[in-house]
C-alpha cells in the first residue's frame, strides 16, 4: 500500500464526508473518549480493591466481585468505542484502495450505499452495547450487593457486599447510555443528510 492510500485513509477518518459525520468524529468522539478515558479511570479503577463483603475474606470478595462485574465497565466501553469504528475504518480503508476522495463519495452511488450500510453498521452496534450494558450492569448501582457464595463454601451462602461509590458509578452509567443515545441519533441525522444530499437539497460542498 502506497503513501498515498494511508493518507487517503487517515484524511477520509478524520473527516468524513457529511457535515454531522464530522461533528460526530472529530467532537463528540472525541469527549466521549475523554470522558472514558479520564473519567471512566476515576470511577472505576479501584472498584475491586474496595469492593467488601461480610465476612471480609479476600477469596470472598474476589469471586463475588467477578460475579458483581462478569466485565469491567471500562472495558466494554472500550471495545464498544472500538467497534463502533471498524465500520466507518473498513469503508474509508476500501475508499482509499479505490482512490475515492472524500468529495467524491457522495457523488457515487456505489460508494454512497457502502458508506450507509457503513453508519447502519454503526447504528446496529449501537444499539447492542446498549442493550448489552443494561443487562450487564443496569441503570442503577445499588450499595448492596448480596452475593451468592455457597458455590465457593456452605458457610458463606448468601454474603452481603458493599459496592463504593455507587451513586458515582449511577451517574457515570448515565452519561454512557446518553453518549449512546446521541451516537445513535447523530448516525441517523447523518443518513438523512446523505439523502437530502443525493437528491439535491444539499448542494453545498463539505468543507
Amino acid at each position: 500500500m502506497s503513501l498515498n492510500y494511508i493518507k487517503n485513509f487517515y484524511e477520509g477518518c478524520l473527516r468524513p464526508p457529511t457535515v454531522i459525520g464530522q461533528f460526530h468524529t472529530l467532537f463528540f468522539g472525541s469527549v466521549r473518549t475523554f470522558f472514558l478515558g479520564v473519567l471512566g479511570f476515576a470511577v472505576y479503577g479501584n472498584e475491586a480493591l474496595h469492593f467488601s463483603c461480610d465476612p471480609d475474606k479476600r477469596e470472598l470478595n474476589l469471586y463475588c466481585y467477578n460475579q458483581f462485574r462478569p466485565i469491567t465497565p471500562q472495558v466494554f466501553w472500550a471495545l464498544q468505542l472500538v467497534s463502533v469504528l471498524v465500520p466507518g475504518a473498513v469503508f474509508h480503508l476500501y475508499a482509499a484502495c479505490k482512490n475515492i476522495d472524500q468529495e467524491e463519495i457522495l457523488q457515487r452511488p456505489m460508494s454512497t450505499v457502502f458508506y450507509i450500510i457503513s453508519v447502519l453498521l454503526r447504528i446496529i452496534l449501537e444499539v447492542l452495547a446498549f442493550w448489552l450494558q443494561s443487562h450487564l450492569f443496569g441503570f442503577l448501582v445499588d450499595p448492596i450487593y448480596m452475593c451468592d457464595a455457597s458455590a465457593l463454601a456452605k458457610i458463606f451462602n448468601i454474603s452481603k457486599c458493599m459496592v463504593p461509590e455507587h451513586f458515582e458509578k449511577t451517574i457515570f452509567l448515565s452519561a454512557m447510555y446518553t453518549f449512546t443515545i446521541i451516537t445513535i441519533l447523530l448516525c441517523i441525522a447523518e443518513i438523512f443528510e446523505i439523502l437530502f444530499r443525493r437528491l439535491g437539497y444539499l448542494n453545498q460542498p463539505v468543507s
